[in-house]
This record gives C-alpha cells, sequence and structure tokens, in this order.
C-alpha cells in the first residue's frame, strides 16, 4: 500500500475520475461518444475542472490513447490502470493512492465519467461538504447511493487498505453516521451502459437544451418590455 502524504490544511478537493472501464455492453468505447458536440469523457472532466478539483485524476484503461487524446488542452493528469478489467475497485484504489502522492489534496472527490447529468455545481457542493469537516460525502439518488462521493484524506489509508471490488460500498458502510447526505434528483444517476441509454440522454440534453433558450428568450422580452 502507498504512503499517503502528510495533509495540507486546508487543501482543495482532488478529483479522481473513473474512466477505464471496456464498454462491453455498448460496443464501442462510450467515452468517446458525443454529447453537446464533445466527448463523453471530455464533458465529466470540464465539470471537475469548472468546479475547481485540483489536481484532476484521470484512471484509464480501455483505450487508454484513445481516451488521453480525448482530454488533450485540458487540466488533468492520467494513470493507466492495467487491471481496469477486474472492475471499478481496482480504478478507485489507484485513483484515491494518486491524490495520497498530491500533498495539497485535502481530500478527493470520486465521480464515474458516463454521468453526465452530474454538474459543476453538484462537484463543488460535494467538495464543499455543507460547511462541515465531515470525513465523507455521499450522494443520493432517490434509495440509491452513487458519486460524486469525497473522501477526506484522513480516509485514504483505510480505503486503500480494503480488499475486494466493494471498497467504496465498504467504506460507506463504515462511515455513513459521519458523512454529510447530499440528495439530487433521481435523474441525474443516469449513465452510459447502452446504446438506448444515450441516445436517451441525448434527447434529454437536447430538450434542456431548448428549455434553456425558451427561458433565455422569455427572459429578454420581459427586458425589452420594461
Amino acid at each position: 500500500m502507498p504512503d499517503v502524504a502528510p495533509l495540507r490544511p486546508n487543501g482543495p478537493a482532488a478529483a479522481v475520475v473513473l474512466a477505464a472501464g471496456s464498454s462491453t455492453r455498448m460496443g464501442e468505447n462510450k467515452l468517446l461518444l458525443s454529447l453537446d458536440g464533445e466527448p463523453v469523457v471530455r464533458r465529466a472532466v470540464r465539470a471537475a475542472a469548472a468546479a475547481a478539483l485540483d489536481p484532476i485524476i484521470v484512471v484509464l484503461g480501455h483505450e487508454p490513447e484513445r481516451v488521453r487524446a480525448a482530454l488533450a488542452g485540458l487540466p488533468c493528469r492520467t494513470v493507466i490502470n492495467p487491471d481496469h478489467a477486474r472492475g471499478k475497485g481496482t480504478s478507485l484504489q489507484l485513483g484515491i493512492a494518486e491524490a495520497a502522492s498530491a500533498t495539497e489534496a485535502g481530500a478527493a472527490v470520486v465521480m464515474l465519467a458516463d454521468m453526465p447529468f452530474v454538474s459543476a455545481a453538484m462537484l463543488a457542493r460535494v467538495a464543499a461538504r455543507e460547511g462541515t469537516s465531515a470525513p465523507m460525502v455521499v450522494s443520493r439518488y432517490g434509495a440509491v447511493n452513487a458519486p460524486p462521493i469525497l473522501y477526506d484524506r484522513s480516509l485514504f489509508a483505510e480505503l486503500l487498505a480494503l480488499p475486494g471490488q466493494a471498497c467504496g460500498k465498504e467504506m460507506v458502510r463504515r462511515h455513513r453516521e459521519e458523512a454529510v447526505v447530499l440528495s439530487w434528483p433521481e435523474a441525474a444517476l443516469a449513465d452510459i451502459d447502452r446504446p438506448e441509454d444515450y441516445q436517451r440522454i441525448v434527447l434529454e440534453l437536447a430538450e434542456l437544451a431548448r428549455a434553456a433558450r425558451s427561458a433565455e428568450t422569455t427572459d429578454a422580452s420581459g427586458k425589452a418590455a420594461r
């Protein structure tokens, strides 16, 4: 297990973006599919950057060079997980190990690259811990706990010592009473696993964009009338 460098007091939260999966149910690399004109993985990393998470660590596995190319110009660093086929737990621990080596990181916000409705505002709120010193922040969508999840630096060594693929769930179980729980709309839990998921999300994003344009037009009309 890697050593955890000493905590820098009040250090920023790092982002650990899990982007190593093989996309077997999609039939092609889902992280390179286009949403609003950019690859899925780039959208996720841009949200982390907009939330002022630093450093941003992207854990790659399947087709790492193609995914890395999709991130060109963004303020992130990548690490390749050679064991990604064994599941997300290996990528989680690798990402946390990288965050542990960054002395400036006081915590890590773990997120999935294929959850396109997780916004910068959500990530920033998770990183802020509701103004508390809670060691963990858990996102809840209805009855489901899922990323983004914040782990304080004080939990890194414990997480890295856990065996098996369910290390994240085990950490939530152990620290549930200490955690801040943030509730989000169930729709924000949507991820991209199959072609039908992608098509549905494309339509939903298009509808959201139309609604935003309509609201802007209405607001502009109202100001002109005044």
